[in-house]
């Protein structure tokens, strides 16, 4: 007998719901999001078909709704409303100035479809949300630099950038074909592969003096971005340190920018383990926050490279 249960109700919603909102959609995507069996998430595909729902389905590839249906507006609840208006403050504040403008626009669309009651509460939230002393990125060489870089990966095609290195005099003209973008220690990077090194790099957005999209299209197939940043072959250092407990809870919170890989309790305290991309700048600079609370268990290089930091500063003081 199905389960016909209201969960199962607003879980097919919600299947229907990321139809719509991708192009292709496996069967175990589907399964890891409602935390359920491959063979509930084939129940409730048969059940959307049965209902008239026109769903395109090839074996091995996944489920795609028939070019031109679509579903009429959604009503959003008032956790998702309210959860518009954290993201739009992020956007204003941590994106490019052009990136920003169009989640804007976006966000006049979604507001457009809220109840009149959800209107006012969002109207309400927006004035009593406020992100104080964020990184500047609007003041960046290439201010518009990421949605550049969105546009070449939706459209594959290749970027010119002129990208000044940190050990460069001035900035080298590059093409790239980017993967994708992530944050991290209070960065934007590219991740790409640069024609010029015959390989996969990293590029820190502020040193990007210049960026265009090029006509050429993508010369190589890419991955995910996680698969190139978290494999084996993307070389790293294994770093343990060793906390005190009441130490430990204060450094959750950035220890995973830094390379954070698990951590374990011992008799001593808390033992954490990284494996860190850039253990000599980024790793050993963050640890000198930490440095008069928490021990570096090995390699030992490290603890003479934090130990050349404190001297330079010392010089300095």
């Amino acid at each position: 007998m199905f389960d016909e249960s209201p969960k199962r109700f607003d879980r097919i919603v919600a299947i229907l719901i990321q139809l719509q909102s991708k192009k292709i959609v496996k069967a175990q995507e589907l399964a890891d999001r409602f935390e359920v069996s491959l063979r509930t998430i084939y129940r409730d595909i048969r059940s959307l078909e049965a209902s008239g729902v026109p769903i395109y389905s090839e074996a091995g590839i996944g489920y795609s709704l028939i070019d031109g249906y679509r579903l009429p507006p959604v009503m959003f609840t008032r956790e998702e409303a309210s959860s518009f208006i954290a993201a739009e403050k992020l956007m204003q504040q941590f994106t490019d100035k052009e990136l920003g403008e169009h989640y804007e626009s976006a966000m006049f669309k979604l507001k457009s479809v809220l109840r009149s009651e959800e209107k006012d509460m969002v109207s309400e939230i927006e004035s009593k949300v406020l992100i104080r002393n964020p990184k500047e990125i609007h003041g960046h060489i290439a201010p518009n630099a990421m949605a550049t870089v969105f546009r070449s990966i939706g459209e594959k095609l290749q970027l010119n950038l002129f990208y000044e290195a940190i050990s460069a005099d001035e900035p080298s003209h590059r093409i790239i074909e980017p993967v994708g973008i992530f944050h991290e220690n209070g960065n934007w990077y590219v991740y790409g592969y640069c024609h010029l090194r015959q390989d996969y790099r990293q590029f820190r957005t502020d040193r990007i003096h210049k960026i265009t999209l090029g006509e050429q299209k993508f010369s190589k197939s890419h991955d995910a971005l996680e698969t190139y940043l978290d494999s084996p072959g993307h070389e790293t250092t294994l770093i343990r340190i060793l906390v005190g407990k009441d130490v430990a809870k204060y450094i959750k919170d950035d220890r995973r920018s830094f390379g954070f890989s698990s951590q374990k309790e011992t008799a001593q305290g808390i033992e954490m383990t990284f494996l860190s991309r850039n253990p000599k700048n980024g790793f050993a600079r963050w640890f000198m926050m930490y440095a008069d609370l928490a021990t570096i268990l090995e390699p030992d290089w490290i603890k003479e490279r934090i130990a050349e930091l404190l001297e330079s500063a010392k010089a300095r003081l």
